[in-house]
C-alpha cells in the first residue's frame, strides 16, 4: 500500500518549501535569461519598440491563456499535469535563444516561455493557496516568493559574473554561452516538481476550510474586482526590464556587465519585501497592499530621469513592487475566492493583468522611441496614481460587507 504524507501544518510548510526550491531554480533559469534578453535582442538588431511590443504580446498571451488553464484546472483538479507541462515548456524556451541568429525568431521563443508560464501558473498558485491555509496566506505566499527571488537574484548575478569574467570570443557568443547554461537549473526545477508530485499527489486536500463562502452565482465578489482592476492599471504603467536594460545600455548609466547585477539586486529586495509584506498582510490585512501601489508610482521617474543613485533607488522600488505582486496580491485574491473557483480566479486576474500590461508595454515602448523618457515617466505616474486611488475603494467596500 502506497504511503502518503499526513497533511498537517508541518507538511504544508514542507510542501511550500519544495515549491520554493522549484521556483528558485526556475527563476535562475528565466530571470537569468530575462535580465539580458533586451541587450541580446539589441545585438540581434531589434529596436526599442519591437522589444516593448514583443514583451507586451508575450505577457498578454501568457496572461490571457491563464484564464483558460485555470478554469480547466478547477474543473479537472489535474493540477500536476498543468504544473509539470508548463514548467517544461517555459524553462526550455530561453536557453533555446542561444541557437538563434535573428531577433524575429527569438521573439517566438520569448512567446513560448510566457505560454509555458501561463499553462502552469494558475494551478501553481492554487496549490500554494491550499497549503497556505495552514500557515496564513501572507506567510505562505511570502515564504514561497522569498525563495523564488533567491533564484531571481542568483540567475542574473551569475550572468553578470559571466559577462565580467569571460572576455574571449565575441560579445554575442558570451551571451549565447550563458543562455545555454540555463538548461541546468531547468532540469533541477523540473526534477523537484516531479518529486513533489509523488509526495503530495492531492494538494487540494491541504485546504482546511475556505475562508470565503461559496458564491451563489458564477461571478466573483466586489472586493475581488477592485483588486483586479487596480492591479490592471498598475500593470499598464509597469516598465519591463528588457526596456530598462536597453535604456541603461544606450545611456551608459551602467556598464554592460553591471546591468544584470542591478536586476539581481532588485530581485534580492523582492525576496525581502515578500517576507516582510507577507507577515504584514497576516497582521493588518489588505492595508498592506497599499505599499505595492505607492512603490510603483515613483519607479519610472527614478529609473528614466535620475542619475546613478536615483536609478538604484528606482530599481529598489521596482523590486518591492514585484515582491508584493507575487506574494500579498495573490494572498488577497485567495482570501476572497472560494476553493472551487480559485484557479479560475487567478487565471481571470492574470488575463486582465496581462491585457493592461500588453497595452502599457506597447505604448511605453513607442513613447520611448518617439517622445523620450519624460513622456514614459509621465504616463507611468498617471496610470499608477489612478491605480492607487481606485484601490482605496476596497476599504469602504469591505466595511459594508
Amino acid at each position: 500500500m502506497k504511503k502518503t504524507i499526513k497533511l498537517t501544518k508541518r507538511s504544508a510548510i514542507i510542501f511550500i518549501i519544495l515549491f520554493g526550491l522549484v521556483s528558485l531554480f526556475a527563476d535562475m533559469n528565466y530571470e537569468g535569461g530575462r535580465s539580458v534578453v533586451g541587450q541580446f535582442l539589441k545585438l540581434l538588431g531589434s529596436s526599442a519598440f519591437a522589444i516593448g511590443l514583443a514583451a507586451g504580446i508575450g505577457e498578454f498571451a501568457g496572461y490571457a491563456l491563464r484564464f483558460v488553464s485555470g478554469s480547466i484546472a478547477d474543473k479537472t483538479r489535474k493540477y500536476w499535469i498543468f504544473i509539470i507541462a508548463g514548467y517544461t515548456l517555459q524553462l526550455c524556451s530561453l536557453p533555446m535563444l542561444a541557437f538563434l541568429d535573428g531577433w524575429e525568431l527569438a521573439v517566438a521563443f520569448l512567446f513560448f516561455e510566457r505560454v509555458g508560464k501561463a499553462v502552469r501558473k494558475p494551478a501553481h498558485d492554487a496549490v500554494i493557496s491550499f497549503a497556505s491555509t495552514h500557515t496564513g496566506s501572507g506567510f505562505g505566499f511570502g515564504l514561497h516568493e522569498a525563495m523564488d527571488q533567491i533564484g531571481a537574484f542568483v540567475g542574473p548575478a551569475l550572468f553578470s559574473v559571466l559577462l565580467f569574467t569571460v572576455k574571449s570570443g565575441t560579445e554575442i557568443q558570451t551571451y549565447r554561452n550563458g543562455l545555454l547554461l540555463l538548461f541546468i537549473p531547468a532540469a533541477l526545477a523540473i526534477g523537484i516538481t516531479i518529486i513533489a508530485r509523488f509526495l503530495f499527489p492531492h494538494p487540494e486536500k491541504f485546504e482546511i476550510k475556505s475562508k470565503t463562502p461559496e458564491l451563489s452565482g458564477k461571478g466573483y465578489s466586489r472586493p475581488y474586482w477592485i483588486i483586479v482592476i487596480a492591479a490592471g492599471l498598475l500593470a499598464m504603467g509597469i516598465t519591463d526590464f528588457p526596456l530598462i536594460g536597453l535604456h541603461l545600455k544606450k545611456t551608459g548609466a551602467f556598464t554592460e556587465e553591471a546591468i544584470p547585477l542591478l536586476y539581481a539586486g532588485a530581485m534580492a529586495i523582492d525576496a525581502a519585501a515578500a517576507i516582510f509584506f507577507g507577515f504584514l498582510y497576516d497582521k493588518i490585512g489588505v492595508k498592506a497592499l497599499a505599499g505595492l501601489f505607492l512603490a510603483e508610482i515613483f519607479t519610472a521617474p527614478l529609473v528614466f530621469l535620475g542619475s546613478f543613485y536615483s536609478i538604484i533607488a528606482g530599481m529598489a522600488l521596482w523590486g518591492i513592487s514585484v515582491g508584493t505582486q507575487e506574494s500579498i496580491l495573490k494572498a488577497a485574491i485567495a482570501d476572497r475566492v472560494p476553493t472551487s473557483k480559485r484557479a479560475g480566479a487567478f487565471g481571470l486576474f492574470n488575463m486582465l493583468f496581462g491585457l493592461f500590461w500588453f497595452a502599457g508595454s506597447a505604448l511605453i515602448g513607442l513613447m520611448y522611441d518617439k517622445m523620450g523618457v519624460y513622456a514614459v515617466s509621465a504616463f507611468s505616474v498617471a496610470v499608477q496614481g489612478a491605480a492607487f486611488v481606485y484601490f482605496l475603494r476596497i476599504f469602504r467596500t469591505e466595511r459594508k460587507i
